[in-house]
């Protein structure tokens, strides 16, 4: 579980870059998915807003209460890892579905659907 605050971290943190970057329209047009501009589109990825605030929220509230030796921490982490791994997985699904392959979104959201996998395990077990 070392490696586990790391990953929070980056993710946590990811997640708020994101969304700030998002709001303030930072990102380069040759970043962007298909059809950006798409009313529809722009609600669809606003409807992950909420879900990846609650993950960066629940992951970091766990990395405090870890550092305050409080082993609710691995609830919170368990709520975290949970939530990433469907947000990624709910991104790849649409992505799969409107068969639009680009590796620049794939691979990110590849991530945050397996990456907790190994965690919820060690969770699990311990």
């Amino acid at each position: 579980m070392k490696y586990l605050p790391k990953f929070f971290l980056v993710v946590d943190l990811g997640f708020i870059f994101y969304w700030l970057i998002t709001a303030f329209h930072l990102i380069d047009e040759a970043y962007l998915y298909n059809d950006y501009t798409n009313p529809i589109l722009v609600a669809w990825n606003w409807s992950f807003f909420p879900l990846d605030m609650a993950i960066s929220g629940s992951g970091l509230f766990s990395l405090y209460l870890r550092g305050k030796k409080k082993e609710f921490w691995r609830f919170w982490a368990l709520i975290s890892l949970v939530m990433t791994s469907v947000s990624g997985l709910m991104a790849i699904s649409y992505w799969a579905i409107t068969r639009d392959f680009q590796l620049q979104w794939w691979l990110p959201n590849l991530f945050l659907f397996t990456y907790p996998m190994y965690f919820i395990f060690r969770l699990a077990k311990s």
